[in-house]
C-alpha cells in the first residue's frame, strides 16, 4: 500500500487548509463522502495531492466534466483524463500547461494541430508524438532538440535530409540511424564521430573507402568491421591496434571456411 493510503501525507486543500468534516459537509459532493465513495486523505477532488483527486475522478469518472473549470489546476489536468472528448476543447488555451499536457494526449488531430506551437516544450513533445505524420513537417523547426528528435524518428524518410545539418547531435543522429541511401552518404561529412560511426554501420560496404581515412579511430573500428577489398586492406595497416584487430577479424570472416 502506498504512504498516502496510510494517511502518511496529511489531507490538505489546494489552499494549504487541512481537509475536516466541515470540508466534506460543504462540498459538492458530500453524498458521496455519506456513501464511503470517496475518503478525506485517499480519495477526494478537494486534496492538493494529485493522486488522490486521480482516485476520485478514477472512481466517479461522469463527474469530470463538471469540474473542467475549477481553479485548482490539478483538478482541472486531472479531470481532462476522464472527461468526455468533446468537452476538452476550451482547455486547449489552459493557462496551466499540466492542464494542456493532458489535453495534448487526448484531443483527436483537428484540434492538436493547435498545440504545435504551444509555449512548454513538454505539451510540443506530446503533440509531435501523437500528430499524423503528415502535419510533422510543421514542427521541423521547433526550438527544443527533443521535440526535432521526435520529428526525425517519425518523419517520411524522404523528409529526413531537412534535418541532417540540425544544429543538436541527438538529432542528427536519429536522422543518421533512418536516413536512406543516397543520402546517407553525406552523412560521412558530419562533424560529429558519433554521427559518422553511424554512417559506417550503415552504408553499402563498397562505400566504407571514404572513411579509412577517418580522422576518428573509433569510424576506422566501425568500418573495419564491415569493410571489404581496398578498404579493408588499408584497415588492416591501421596506426590503431584496435582497428588492425578488427580488420583482421573482419579478413577472417570473409576467408573460405577450409574443410
Amino acid at each position: 500500500m502506498d504512504a498516502d493510503a496510510l494517511n502518511d501525507i496529511p489531507a490538505m486543500d489546494w489552499h494549504q487548509q487541512p481537509i475536516t468534516e466541515a470540508t466534506c459537509a460543504a462540498c459538492a459532493h458530500a453524498a458521496l463522502r455519506a456513501e464511503g465513495a470517496c475518503e478525506p486523505g485517499r480519495s477526494c477532488m478537494q486534496d492538493v495531492y494529485a493522486r488522490r483527486i486521480d482516485r476520485f475522478f478514477r472512481s466517479h469518472p461522469a463527474l469530470a466534466n463538471g469540474h473542467l473549470a475549477h481553479p485548482y489546476f490539478e483538478v482541472r489536468a486531472i479531470a481532462a483524463r476522464y472527461a468526455d472528448l468533446f468537452q476538452l476543447g476550451p482547455l486547449l488555451a489552459d493557462p496551466d500547461e499540466t492542464v494542456r499536457l493532458q489535453v495534448a494526449l487526448r484531443v483527436p488531430q483537428r484540434l492538436l494541430r493547435t498545440l504545435r506551437d504551444d509555449p512548454h516544450r513538454e505539451v510540443r513533445i506530446r503533440v509531435a508524438q501523437r500528430i499524423d505524420v503528415a502535419e510533422l513537417a510543421a514542427m521541423l523547426h521547433d526550438p527544443d532538440y527533443q521535440v526535432r528528435c521526435i520529428v526525425a524518428r517519425r518523419l517520411p524518410e524522404g523528409l529526413l535530409p531537412l534535418l541532417m545539418h540540425d544544429a543538436d547531435l541527438q538529432v542528427r543522429l536519429e536522422v543518421a540511424r533512418r536516413l536512406p541511401m543516397p543520402a546517407l552518404w553525406r552523412l560521412v561529412e558530419d562533424h560529429a564521430p558519433e554521427v559518422r560511426r553511424i554512417a559506417a554501420e550503415r552504408l553499402p560496404a563498397p562505400l566504407l573507402d571514404v572513411l579509412v581515412a577517418d580522422p576518428d579511430w573509433t569510424v576506422r573500428w566501425e568500418a573495419a568491421g564491415r569493410a571489404i577489398g581496398a578498404a579493408l586492406h588499408r584497415l588492416l595497416g591501421d596506426i590503431e591496434p584496435e582497428v588492425r584487430e578488427r580488420a583482421a577479424q573482419r579478413r577472417q570472416e570473409l576467408e573460405p571456411a577450409h574443410g
